[in-house]
C-alpha cells in the first residue's frame, strides 16, 4: 500500500515538473516539442582538450564551446544544464510547393576556383550540418537548394531563404543567365549549350562539364523549373513567330566561324549553314521557334506580295512605308506637282536570305533601294513631260515605271509586280484652268441634254396629242371606209340604173325608130298625097299666089304678132312687097329655130 501511493506521488511530482518548463530547465531537462529542433550554444568547456574552436570555426563538431553542429531532436533531453547550455527553439523550415529553398552557409572551407557559389556537398538538404563541414562543404551562397519539404536544418549553420520557382508559360522562352562557370573566351557573347544540367537545375554538373558564366544560348521552354536564383536568372522572352506568307531568316551572334556557301555567284555578303555564326543561307518557313532573341535574331520577309506606298499618311499594316511621303516633281513646263504611287514588291523564299544579307532587314531595303529608285524615276519621267501630258498619259507613264522598276530591282533579289500611279495633283493655278475649261465642257453637255430633253419632251407631247386623236382618227377612217363603200354601192347603183336606162332607151330608141319608121311611111305617104293635091293647086294657080296664101295660113295659125298695129308710109304695092319679103323670111327663121329646139329637147330627153 505504501508503495503504491509512493508511485503516485512520483507520478504528480513529474507532471508539475513538466507543467513547469522552468522547473524543468533548472533540472537539465529540455523538451522539443515534435514541429521543432533544439540548437544547442555550449557555453564552456570544464574538462577536456578541445576547449576552443579551431581558428575560423563557428560550428563545433567535437565538444568545443560553441555553437553545435548537432541539434536537438523533438522530445525529452536531459542533462542539459541551464548555466552550461543555451537551447534555442527554432521550427521546422517548411518549403512550399512553389516555392525552393537556398542556403548560405556560415561555416565550411573557403570557395576556390573562382567560384561564386559554394559546391555540392552530401548533407541530407542541408540537414546534417556535421556532415556537411566534415565532406568539404564550403560557407557563402549554396549551389544546391531545398525543394519542396519539410527539413530540420541548423539555423546557427546555414541560412534559408526561400524563393518562387521559375514558371515558363506556353509560347514563351526562358533566356538564362548564370552567375558561376568559366569565363566565356574573348568574341563570344554567350556560353555554348552544355550537356547533362537537366536544364540547369543541376548547376553543380553544369559548372563540372565545362559551363560558362553569362549569358547562355540554350533557352528553358514552358514548364516549371527548380532554378537557384543565386546561380541563373530567367528572363521570359516570346517565342520567335513566323507568320504565314513569311520566312524568318536568321542571323546568329555564336556558334562556330561560318564559311559563305554561295559561291561567287553572291557577293554582297556571307551566307552561312545552320549553327554557323552569320546570316543562314535555309529561312525559316512559318511557325513558332524556341529562339535565344540575344544570341539569333530573325528578320521577317514576306514571301507574298508587299504593298509600299509613296503617300502622306497612307501607311499599310507591315509598317515598311511608314517613313514614305508623296513624291514632288517638276514637270517640263516648269511646273511642280504631287503624285503618289504604290509599288507591288515579291521577294521569293530561296532569295529572302540574301536580300538580309546585303541590306540587313526590310526597312534598309525599303530606304537604301526602293524609295531612291522609285522616287527618281517618277521624277526624271516627269520632267520629260509637261503637265497636261502627264495627266493624260497616266496610262502609258504606269506601264513604261512598271518595265523600268522591275529591271532595275532584279539586281536586288527582288521581284517588281506592279508600279500604280495614285492620285496626282497638279498646281492650283494649272487645275483651275483645266476645271473651268471642264465645266464649260459639262455645260455644253448639259445644254445639250437639255436640248435633247425637250425635243423628246416635244415628241412625247406629239405622241400623246396624236395618241388623244386616235379615236377620233379611227373614227373617221371608218367613216371614210363606209362612205367610200357607200360611194361605190352608189356607183354601182348608178351603173345599175345606168345600165337599166340604157336598155330601156335602147328599148325606147328602137320602139321610137319603129314607130318614126312608120310615122315617116305615115307622113310621106300623107306628104305624098298633099303634095299631090298642091301640085293640082299649083296647077291650078300660080306658085307665087299659092305660097303667100300658105305662109298667110301659117301665120294666121300662129300666136306671134307679125303686123304692127300702125304702118308708116309707103305706097300700098310697094309696102306689100316688102312685108311679104319680111313676112317670108321671119317665118323660115321661126320654123328653122323651132325644128332645132325640138331636137335638143329630144336629145336631152334621150
Amino acid at each position: 500500500m505504501d508503495m503504491v501511493l509512493s508511485f503516485w506521488w512520483v507520478i504528480v511530482i513529474i507532471l508539475i515538473l513538466i507543467a513547469n518548463k522552468l522547473v524543468l530547465r533548472l533540472f537539465g531537462v529540455v523538451m522539443v516539442p515534435e514541429d521543432s529542433l533544439g540548437v544547442v550554444n555550449k557555453k564552456w568547456v570544464l574538462l577536456g582538450k578541445n576547449k576552443t574552436l579551431p581558428d575560423g570555426a563557428i560550428i563545433a563538431l567535437k565538444g568545443e564551446a560553441g555553437l553545435q553542429a548537432d541539434t536537438l531532436a523533438p522530445g525529452i533531453h536531459f542533462w542539459l544544464w541551464p548555466w552550461q547550455y543555451e537551447v534555442r527553439l527554432e521550427k521546422f523550415i517548411t518549403v512550399e510547393r512553389n516555392q525552393i529553398a537556398t542556403v548560405e552557409a556560415r561555416d565550411g572551407k573557403p570557395l576556390s576556383g573562382g567560384r561564386v557559389l559554394a559546391r555540392t556537398v552530401d548533407c541530407t538538404s542541408f540537414q546534417d550540418a556535421r556532415a556537411f563541414i566534415e565532406n568539404g562543404g564550403e560557407r557563402g551562397p549554396q549551389i544546391s537548394i531545398i525543394p519542396p519539404g519539410t527539413y530540420r536544418i541548423n539555423t546557427a549553420l546555414f541560412t534559408v531563404y526561400t524563393e518562387d520557382v521559375v514558371e515558363i508559360p506556353d509560347n514563351m522562352v526562358g533566356v538564362v543567365t548564370t552567375k558561376d562557370g568559366k569565363p566565356l573566351p574573348t568574341g563570344e557573347i554567350a556560353g555554348k549549350e552544355i550537356p547533362g544540367h537537366n536544364m540547369y537545375q543541376d548547376p553543380e554538373t553544369f559548372i563540372t562539364n565545362g559551363g560558362y558564366k553569362g549569358l547562355q544560348e540554350q533557352v528553358i521552354l514552358a514548364g516549371r523549373y527548380f532554378l537557384n536564383p543565386k546561380f541563373a536568372t530567367v528572363e521570359q522572352k516570346p517565342m520567335t513567330d513566323v507568320p504565314i506568307a513569311n520566312v524568318g531568316v536568321v542571323i546568329a551572334y555564336v556558334g562556330d566561324e561560318g564559311k559563305d556557301v554561295t559561291g561567287d555567284t553572291f557577293k554582297h555578303g556571307n551566307l552561312v549553314s545552320k549553327t554557323q555564326k552569320g546570316v543562314w543561307i535555309e529561312p525559316l518557313d512559318p511557325g513558332k521557334y524556341p529562339i535565344n532573341p540575344y544570341t539569333h535574331k530573325v528578320e521577317i520577309v514576306p514571301t507574298a506580295n508587299v504593298v509600299l506606298n509613296w503617300a502622306t499618311n497612307k501607311t499599310e499594316a507591315h509598317k515598311l512605308d511608314e517613313k514614305l511621303s508623296t513624291i514632288t516633281v517638276r514637270s517640263f513646263d516648269g511646273f511642280t506637282f504631287n503624285l503618289d504611287v504604290s509599288q507591288i514588291i515579291h521577294i521569293p523564299r530561296n532569295d529572302a536570305p540574301k536580300v538580309i544579307a546585303r541590306f540587313g532587314n526590310m526597312p534598309n531595303l525599303v530606304t537604301q533601294v526602293l524609295e531612291p529608285t522609285i522616287g527618281n524615276y517618277f521624277r526624271n519621267a516627269a520632267q520629260r513631260s509637261d503637265v497636261i501630258d502627264f495627266l493624260k498619259k497616266r496610262s502609258e507613264r504606269q506601264s513604261e515605271a512598271k518595265a523600268s522598276i522591275s529591271e532595275a530591282l532584279v539586281d536586288y533579289n527582288v521581284n517588281a509586280v506592279d508600279t500604280l500611279i495614285g492620285d496626282i495633283t497638279p498646281p492650283n493655278e494649272l487645275m483651275k484652268t483645266l476645271t473651268d475649261r471642264k465645266i464649260a465642257e459639262q455645260e455644253k453637255i448639259t445644254y445639250d441634254t437639255q436640248r435633247l430633253a425637250e425635243e423628246t419632251r416635244k415628241e412625247l407631247q406629239q405622241a400623246k396629242a396624236m395618241a388623244d386623236t386616235q379615236a377620233n382618227v379611227v373614227s373617221i377612217e371608218r367613216t371614210v371606209q363606209i362612205n367610200e363603200f357607200a360611194a361605190q354601192a352608189a356607183i354601182k347603183k348608178a351603173e345599175g340604173e345606168a345600165k337599166s336606162k340604157t336598155i330601156n332607151a335602147e328599148a325606147d330608141a328602137t320602139v321610137l325608130k319603129i314607130v318614126g319608121a312608120a310615122e315617116g311611111d305615115k307622113i310621106k305617104a300623107v306628104g305624098t298625097a298633099e303634095a299631090d293635091v298642091i301640085t293640082l293647086k299649083i296647077k291650078s294657080m300660080q306658085s307665087s299666089n299659092y305660097a303667100a296664101i300658105e305662109v298667110s295660113k301659117n301665120l294666121a295659125g300662129s300666136s306671134n304678132k307679125w303686123v304692127p298695129d300702125i304702118i308708116a308710109g309707103g305706097s300700098s304695092d310697094s309696102g306689100g312687097s316688102i312685108m311679104n319679103v319680111l313676112l317670108g323670111m321671119m317665118v323660115h327663121d321661126k320654123v328653122i329655130k323651132d325644128s332645132v329646139k325640138s331636137d335638143v329637147e329630144k336629145s336631152d330627153e334621150s
